[in-house]
């Protein structure tokens, strides 16, 4: 009994310490990592955290600078202008010692927008594979900001992530470097435009390029804005006020997740193609011999499509007698194949679907995406395809708007340097016909959360400048015009809060946004652009 006693006060002696000393810790922001780009010709700001009133030093290039932690355990030095160069070392000394190692100095830009800049190499890597397999160079390199938002309060650091250096024992101690150099592997990770805008850059002035990756698919400018600068939108001040209360945001979430959940429940409940287990309709021995023909196959269509008709691919069912549907529609076509592809293994490359797709070869599944943006890109195995008909079947879920596949996209199979066209005229029939659904939530989306949370724990590093891709995300009627006011709100909001004067800001103009028309007209896309 007493040894125990004093085990369990030994082990709280050493607890209480441990919590004690680990406070005390100088931490750092996760921006100042391993393999950061500092940018040159200017002061440059290293900040973090320790113990209140705490002396840290900060040794660089030729260099000490000292300060003092303030009673809220905060503080920060300036460094010297550098001109560009590295590798260097720094190392933060206090209470324990931080070396910061493979430091670059160049220009570091700020990256940020929605899907266009969030893209990533790797989706755009069979148009660019031998950029790819060149992409190692040191002197470029990228911070990639997590995901996360937050309506409460701006934060002073990034949720997660990994920062990296050594103490002065030599252990890592915050695992990998979140500053990653390109090369063929880590770029497939970079955002895309970011990467080909730091390589212009780097080839022609030869300096290093540091890229801070900070943007999220689908955001609207309001979401990149802060608290007090949203102001001027009342709008979407209110709307942002309401987020703040988790309660809210647990409610909104709950009723779209039951709601989405019922529609996808009564859709599988309601689908022919898998009522009938003998005859579900990726099976290839499926008797689609009903196919009317003529005069009798618009009857049919129009009927609500008793049987298999016909459409070619690429195109959408709205335009066929079947018309505006939502729900799911089966696609399927014989497709021969020839000996070089057997034994092979194969791509399956279908455009984009609208909206999500589950695709079938000779009744085997091969792959599925669940929206309508990335390309679809199926690996078929050796195994898979055999000489002569395989059948083809493509099961496509659309929830709203115009379903089918989009136009001006390869639909195709690869297999080493062969390649079959799969365009042309499909069999097709409406397995279930549903009600529109109406999208979920983004809560990701709101005002004031994703500055919150990606662009205020940024202020502290100093930039070059900002390049910038968004705008469909406010495009809608009733926003476009406004952007006018709202992207200039957002440069002005971000220039003030940097504080170091009207640096650069580079905008994209969106490329081809919203349906072709044949003749001149009226778009919202106009006035959303740069």
């Amino acid at each position: 009994m007493i040894n125990c006693f004093y085990r369990n006060r030994l082990v709280f002696i050493l607890s209480l310490f441990i919590s004690i000393t680990s406070f005390s810790q100088v931490k750092l922001p996760k921006l100042i990592s391993d393999g950061m780009i500092l940018q040159r010709d200017t002061q440059v700001k290293i900040w973090g955290w320790s113990d209140k009133n705490e002396k840290i030093t900060v040794r660089f290039i030729d260099s000490t600078y000292s300060t003092t932690a303030d009673d809220n355990g905060k503080w920060n030095v300036l460094l010297s202008k550098h001109k560009q160069g590295g590798p260097f070392e720094m190392v933060i000394n206090a209470s324990n010692v931080i070396t910061i190692h493979n430091i670059m100095i160049g220009d570091v830009w700020l990256c940020s927008g929605q899907s266009n800049m969030e893209l990533p190499m790797r989706r755009v890597g069979p148009i660019y594979k031998s950029e790819i397999a060149n992409s190692t160079n040191d002197f470029i390199r990228q911070f990639t900001v997590p995901q996360k938002y937050n309506f409460n309060m701006p934060l002073e650091d990034l949720e997660s992530g990994s920062a990296a250096g050594t103490d002065e024992a030599g252990a890592s101690r915050a695992g990998h470097a979140c500053w990653k150099s390109a090369d063929p592997e880590t770029v497939l990770d970079f955002s895309a435009v970011a990467y080909f805008f730091a390589k212009e850059l780097y080839d022609k002035y030869k300096v290093p390029i540091g890229l801070i990756h900070s943007s999220l698919g689908g955001s609207p400018a309001e979401a990149w804005i802060s608290e007090e600068s949203l102001k001027q939108f009342p709008v979407y001040y209110d709307e942002a006020q309401k987020f703040k209360d988790s309660l809210y945001i647990k409610s909104v979430e709950d009723g779209d997740n039951k709601r989405i959940h019922d529609w996808y429940v009564l859709l599988r409940q309601k689908d022919e193609g898998y009522k009938d287990p003998q005859k579900i309709w990726y099976d290839p021995n499926l008797n689609t011999s009903d196919l009317p023909t003529g005069s009798d196959e618009a009857g049919a269509r129009r009927a609500g499509q008793a049987g298999w008709t016909t459409m070619n691919i690429p195109g959408y069912w709205v335009n066929t007698e079947l018309g505006f549907v939502n729900g799911v529609v089966w696609f399927r076509k014989k497709i021969n194949i020839p000996a070089s592809f057997v034994g092979k293994p194969a791509l399956l490359v279908l455009g984009r679907i609208v909206d999500a797709d589950s695709v079938f070869i000779n009744g085997t599944f091969v792959g599925t995406t669940s929206y309508q943006y990335p390309p679809r890109r199926y690996d078929i195995p050796p195994t898979l395809l055999k000489e002569g008909e395989n059948t083809f079947v493509i099961r496509v879920i659309n929830s709203a708007g115009k379903g089918g596949f989009v136009e001006d996209k390869p639909y195709k199979i690869f297999a080493g340097d062969d390649s079959l066209d799969l365009k042309g005229e499909w069999q097709f029939r409406l397995g279930a016909k549903m009600d529109w659904l109406a999208s979920q939530t983004f809560i990701r989306w709101k005002p004031v959360g994703l500055y919150n949370a990606m662009i205020s724990p940024l202020l502290n590093y100093r930039i070059k400048g900002a390049i910038w891709y968004q705008g469909e995300s406010n495009t809608s009627t009733s926003r476009a015009f406004e952007y006018r006011k709202l992207l200039p709100a957002m440069i002005s909001d971000w220039r003030k809060k940097w504080q170091q004067g009207d640096f650069p800001f580079l905008i994209v103009q969106l490329a081809n946004f919203m349906e072709k028309k044949n003749q001149p007209s009226a778009t919202n896309c106009k006035t959303a652009t740069g």
